[in-house]
């Protein structure tokens, strides 16, 4: 039979954790209502300053006609020559394509550089002297080794791509906990099968966050890889908009590129929340 102490005790944590759940639900809800007015305040000067003029038509439009433009240009070409759907397609495409090949290739290299000094000694160097080169720097070259088309742009987006997945998959596994490694010695594991269920397990926080920023630079490089002659793409409808004046395309292709990339970090988040599940139910 349970006492009567005890159970006045359960009763007591259960209330306690009653009133934490309800103080932070309480100040979540705060926090997003503080964030939705000042975003609608953010937006509402916005359209002050544009209906009054302070701004001209020719550099800056009110969201409202931004949002009009935004699904207007789902079932028009004008004035770009493409609907924004076939804009983000291109452009999902390019960007996926170098951000993938930077994962498959940096994240591979930064794991057995952190863990195979010889491999650090051979390619730290190479690494250190392309690191500091701005991925807009390659251009030219990229035009000479592999044209105007679609590999020379990817090639672009997989330079900015590359450097976090290796950075940050190198400190991943270089933070690996040496207790764990000793106790793997002491059972006989090779340094290989100490690498693939030790070292790697431990760095793969790291490695989705070096996905995220590698996503991140991706996206930010777009506009500019995609200056290579291209004729379809957000990059692309955003140097459009300015040759044409049109500030409400540059910003509906600023605005579809960040929903798209907060769309793949999400998604790149979800995937990483499911594989730490996966994990620690393993």
């Amino acid at each position: 039979m349970t006492p009567i102490h005890e159970q006045k005790n359960d009763g007591s944590e259960e209330v306690s954790l009653e009133i934490q759940k309800a103080n932070y639900l309480a100040t979540a809800a705060k926090e997003n209502w503080i964030s939705m007015v000042s975003f609608a305040v953010f937006i509402l000067v916005w359209e002050m300053i544009c209906r009054f003029e302070i701004i001209g038509p020719y550099q800056l439009v009110p969201p409202s006609e931004v949002i009009t433009v935004f699904f207007e240009k789902f079932t028009q070409v004008n004035p770009d020559g493409g609907l924004l759907q076939q804009h983000a397609a291109a452009s999902l495409l390019l960007a996926l394509t170098g951000f993938v090949a930077a994962v498959v290739i940096g994240v591979p290299l930064g794991l057995f550089m952190g863990w195979y000094p010889r491999v650090n000694m051979l390619v730290r160097p190479i690494f250190d002297a392309i690191r500091p080169i701005p991925p807009i720097a390659w251009i030219p070259i990229a035009i000479l080794w592999l044209g105007i088309g679609m590999p020379a742009k990817a090639f672009i987006i997989f330079l900015a791509a590359f450097v976090p997945c290796v950075i940050n998959s190198y400190t991943g596994i270089r933070l690996t906990n040496p207790v764990l490694i000793r106790v793997a010695e002491i059972y006989g594991a090779s340094n290989f099968e100490t690498f693939r269920k030790i070292g790697v397990p431990s760095a793969i926080p790291m490695i989705f966050t070096g996905m995220k920023l590698s996503l991140n630079a991706a996206w930010t490089t777009l506009v500019a890889a995609e200056l290579l002659a291209a004729s379809v793409g957000l990059g692309f409808m955003i140097q459009q908009g300015r040759r044409l004046a049109r500030p409400d395309i540059i910003i509906v292709g600023m605005l579809t590129i960040g929903l798209l990339g907060a769309l793949m970090s999400w998604i790149l988040t979800r995937i990483e929340a499911r594989f730490a599940s996966s994990r620690r139910l393993s």
